[in-house]
């Protein structure tokens, strides 16, 4: 068979063109804010990562400037060879003083960084263990190493985890990999318990907290510190692309393994570093987050406000306590409709389908912004009321 005839056999997106209800690669005509103008019209964004409102911040984007106009547009590169900057050790140095580590280093995406280091530090006589419902680069990141065997336990079920952990060999390494805050459901790892399973069982952790630096913890630093754990985390990883407002992402953790790290990653090795301005833009996001402690309260106490009146408007959502919402649609067509609905009434949300939910268990992904305010979240409650009660 050819090559491509997977391609050419390929017609969903075709078919959700042709019905009008394709959700996706709506092209954004401004900044990403709390309001937006996308496909020509102005749109309530319910729908970015940008938690702490940071990314048309007038001191990320000048930050963002100098640093090009002093470093240009790239570093032509990889940092093991000559595209480290000073701004880059810089960058290092203050995330590992956030994390309470002893290091961090960088790399160009988040993806990447999960696939960097899961590949570096497992070898062909480790084993991974996975929640169920870690991000796709986790899963990729575990293809990419040689560990002997990579097994999943069950979303958050600690008992699973005790049994999945007493099935492997005692005296072999072992790593724990958990989102700290998942993406789709927004739920919080238990980290409490997951520490006390990985001192049991001779296991490290890594935790992958994109989602949950801004979001939870002292000045934003992440579910370890929320729990008051960072101590007992081996290896906190998180992307620039949410609150940090730029692109790229890291790993904190003791100096010795992030010293392996820098010298055994391909991923890290074989790519250009991150370039000048979305390093300076991740640092002035950094600092700004550690010197505005409001922001982070102030994006959950919009989140629980919409919480509350979805709650209050009878529409069914997963509940929580941090600023992702899912809203179940349940059928994968009656999302696409109702995404388009939204739409049309001034509102942008993320559609979640399989394999990304469960069968019949599809979603609404609905994320919020420090910047966020009640008069939009009031007008994107009408939104969902009016389109709900019609569907």
């Amino acid at each position: 068979m050819d090559l491509f005839q997977k391609a050419y056999d390929f017609h969903d997106a075709d078919e959700a063109r042709a019905s009008g209800l394709y959700p996706y690669f709506h092209a954004l005509e401004t900044g990403q804010d709390t309001e937006v103008v996308m496909d020509g019209k102005p749109i309530i964004m319910l729908g970015s990562n940008n938690y702490m409102g940071l990314t048309s911040d007038p001191r990320t984007i000048a930050a963002g400037k100098k640093a090009l106009e002093q470093y240009g547009t790239g570093c032509s590169g990889s940092r093991f060879l000559n595209g480290t900057l000073k701004l880059h050790e810089q960058l290092e140095s203050e995330l590992a003083d956030f994390f309470h580590k002893d290091a961090a280093v960088t790399f160009s995406t988040g993806f990447q960084t999960n696939l960097g280091i899961i590949s570096a530090i497992v070898g062909r006589h480790d084993y991974i263990v996975n929640d169920s419902e870690n991000h796709a680069s986790i899963i990729d990141g575990c293809r990419l190493s040689f560990a002997k065997k990579s097994v999943k336990f069950a979303h958050s079920d600690m008992d699973d985890l005790k049994a999945t952990l007493e099935r492997l060999p005692e005296d072999a390494g072992k790593l724990i990999i958990t989102d700290g805050v998942f993406s789709m459901s927004g739920d919080l790892a238990k980290l409490p318990e997951i520490v006390e399973l990985a001192r049991r069982y001779n296991a490290r952790i890594l935790v992958d907290d994109a989602h949950g630096v801004g979001m939870v913890g002292d000045c934003g630093r992440g579910t370890a510190n929320y729990y008051g754990l960072e101590k007992e985390v081996d290896l906190i990883m998180t992307t620039f692309s949410k609150s940090l407002a730029s692109l790229g992402g890291c790993i904190a953790g003791d100096e010795k393994i992030i010293d392996f790290v820098r010298h055994k990653s391909r991923p890290f090795i074989f790519s250009a570093s991150i370039p000048p301005a979305n390093a300076a833009a991740a640092l002035e996001a950094l600092r700004i987050i550690r010197s505005e402690p409001d922001r982070q309260k102030n994006l959950i106490d919009i989140a629980n406000y919409m919480r509350a009146s979805l709650r209050e408007a009878g529409i069914p959502i997963i509940d929580g306590a941090t600023a992702i919402i899912p809203v179940f649609t349940y059928d994968m067509m009656r999302t696409f409709l109702i995404t388009q609905k939204l739409f049309e009434n001034g509102v942008y949300v993320n559609p979640v389908i399989p394999p990304a939910a469960p069968e019949g268990q599809c979603m609404l992904r609905t994320s919020y912004t420090a910047t966020h305010t009640r008069e939009q979240i009031d007008r994107a409650v009408a939104a969902f009321k009016k389109v709900f009660a019609e569907y």
